[in-house]
């Protein structure tokens, strides 16, 4: 890039931020399509405000030699998100991609392979992590972003925020699982979190401000599952 059509690009990818951020879009679908905009930039020098459908029939084409559906459709719709919002145009390019229609059925994990993966896993957060997953069939987020105030004991149950659709949900709060939670807490006391991060022990524990580290959680839960003998990959709704 030159250093004018740098400077533009840049401008206009901060504006980019600011909307994917007004929004209220997920942190995760924020970097997605930040990054979509990143790498087409790169890929055309910056000057991505005016492509032709031609253009950006062969990139995608090029994008899909190289990376997954999942992947390419991301990156359709943070440069949609990016023309309808800092551009203000539409669209140049519709029905460019139709991903194909592909429904995967989620690995279904038994109580009793539940109850091995829990058993081997001998780290004492992530083993109450697992179980809570399991019992209360949470996603790895939603397990994540648990906190105290979450937990309404009186009414056994358990307020899942900003679960699938930024919505909230309640599930209900098996009394097996409250003890565990209970129990694990006392061994931290972090006033806001129910799993916090591991980087300072069980001393940083009660202090953290962080959760779990998502990839360590994963990597754990590949490791102990390989130990199980286990062809699935995760429990349910991980």
């Amino acid at each position: 890039m030159n250093t004018a059509s740098t400077s533009h690009f840049d401008r206009q990818y901060q504006r980019h931020l600011k909307h994917l951020k007004l929004k209220g879009l997920q942190p995760k679908t924020i970097e997605a399509y930040s990054r979509a905009i990143r790498r087409i930039g790169e890929h055309f020098d910056g000057r991505i405000d005016d492509l032709t459908e031609p253009q950006l029939t062969d990139y995608f084409t090029e994008l899909m030699d190289t990376h997954s559906w999942s992947a390419v459709k991301l990156d359709l719709y943070g440069l949609k998100f990016y023309y309808e919002h800092v551009l203000r145009q539409p669209w140049v390019a519709p029905g460019l991609i139709k991903p194909p229609r592909v429904q995967r059925l989620p690995d279904i994990v038994s109580v009793e392979e539940a109850q091995r993966i829990i058993a081997a896993t001998r780290v004492a957060s992530y083993q109450v992590f697992f179980f809570t997953l399991y019992s209360l069939g949470l996603r790895l987020g939603e397990g994540l972003r648990l906190e105290v105030g979450d937990i309404d004991a009186a009414r056994a149950r358990v307020h899942v925020r900003d679960a699938k659709g930024n919505k909230d949900r309640f599930v209900p709060l098996p009394q097996a699982t409250h003890q565990h939670l209970r129990r694990f807490w006392a061994l931290h006391r972090n006033p806001v979190l129910l799993f916090p991060n591991r980087h300072g022990g069980l001393k940083g524990a009660g202090a953290a401000t962080t959760p779990l580290d998502r990839g360590g959680v994963q990597t754990t839960l590949h490791k102990v599952v390989q130990a199980c003998g286990l062809k699935k990959t995760s429990p349910p709704t991980v």
